[in-house]
């Protein structure tokens, strides 16, 4: 079984991705490698970080790793909270704050489309890779469900009347845009 590094801390996308890639790979976290520091994702792009977060990485502990980053971009506000998303509100992760944040701002806005994007940058024996994941919907007027993470209760991807939020886990890992990266990498992996 491949052993691989997955470049985050956050035990969402962990467990996310662990079910994506039906374990079939053996993903090792940050910490089961020693690494506990916070990983700089200083760039103006999504790919960027991406880039950024496997690279710290590689270069560190010199393994196979991908990392991943996710952005939100709102059509009517420029692409915001895009590379962003994260520490839209400021205080890095607090899903809360962003939700109203972005709430607040597409107040009198008619045009709620938006897309989740992920990129997925793999070092895999000294090259890279990346693989790009969308995932298209609106933004609800107001949030809905409990489940998933960051932006989920207030997005609703097209051909759904839930929000990510509401919908199980099953077909977020379908249809979701880290779903669609992932799936990417698994197929590029298996080669």
């Amino acid at each position: 079984m491949t052993t691989i590094v997955f470049a985050t801390n956050n035990q969402h996308k962990i467990d996310e991705v662990s079910q994506m890639l039906d374990n079939q790979f053996n993903i090792k976290t940050l910490s089961e490698i020693g690494c506990y520091e916070d990983i700089p994702e200083t760039q103006s792009t999504i790919e960027g970080n991406a880039l950024q977060k496997a690279r710290y990485i590689h270069q560190k502990f010199g393994i196979n790793c991908f990392a991943e980053d996710t952005g939100l971009e709102v059509h009517a506000l420029g692409g915001e909270p895009g590379v962003l998303s994260a520490r839209y509100a400021g205080e890095h992760g607090n899903a809360e704050k962003n939700m109203l944040k972005l709430l607040s701002n597409l107040e009198n806005k008619t045009d709620r489309s938006a897309q989740f994007k992920t990129v997925v940058a793999l070092i895999l024996d000294d090259t890279e890779y990346l693989f790009e994941g969308l995932c298209k919907g609106n933004i609800r007027l107001e949030k809905s469900g409990n489940g998933g993470f960051g932006y989920d209760p207030i997005f609703e991807p097209i051909g759904y009347t839930q929000t990510f939020g509401e919908l199980s886990a099953d077909i977020k890992n379908t249809i979701s845009h880290r779903a669609k990266a992932i799936g990417l990498l698994k197929v590029f992996l298996k080669k």
